[in-house]
């Protein structure tokens, strides 16, 4: 049977709130196992989300094994070396901080059954940028001679509101 390793380390997120992560995703297929690290919300889901996906890409790439037929085997998360740190504490004593970081190991394994994807990961779509940063391209870094019109401050809209009515700058 098959493996693909990929490992992420130092990952500057304390293993504890790694591991809760790591376990929502141990033993699902990688489409399902990509869809809840997007759908997500904690810190460390974007770290591992590209962890899993390099892992798939090696194994698709290098391996030539099929990606409906992955599955994430093993998911481990170590403790890295801690950053110490100290604060300044009353009477001249120090207090310890410490920045703690984690090592994530990977592991997919080869089903004998592929199963078919039961979610359509689509990527996400390119951001058009608008014309006018294209056309500063096109004609280099060209400095437009400043405008002589005059540039008038928008007048305060007539009402009010609540806000207007109860934090106005001068009482009536």
């Amino acid at each position: 049977m098959k493996t693909i390793t990929a490992k992420l380390k130092y990952l500057k997120i304390a293993p504890r709130k790694t591991r809760f992560v790591a376990d929502l995703i141990r033993g699902l297929s990688v489409n399902e196992a990509q869809a809840r690290l997007l759908l997500g919300a904690r810190r460390p889901n974007e770290a591992l989300l590209k962890l899993l996906k390099s892992a798939i890409a090696n194994a698709v790439n290098n391996a030539k094994l099929n990606q409906n037929s992955l599955y994430v085997k093993e998911i481990r998360v170590d403790q890295a070396p801690k950053l110490v740190r100290y604060w300044p504490r009353a009477r001249g004593a120090m207090g310890k901080i410490e920045k703690k970081a984690s090592h994530v190991t990977l592991v997919l394994g080869v089903s004998e059954k592929p199963a078919g994807p039961k979610f359509t990961i689509l990527p996400k779509p390119k951001k058009e940028k608008p014309e006018a940063t294209k056309k500063k391209r096109e004609s280099g870094d060209q400095k437009k001679p400043p405008s002589t019109e005059k540039v008038t401050s928008p007048k305060p809209k007539e009402g009010g509101g609540f806000f207007r009515k109860m934090f106005r700058r001068k009482s009536i």
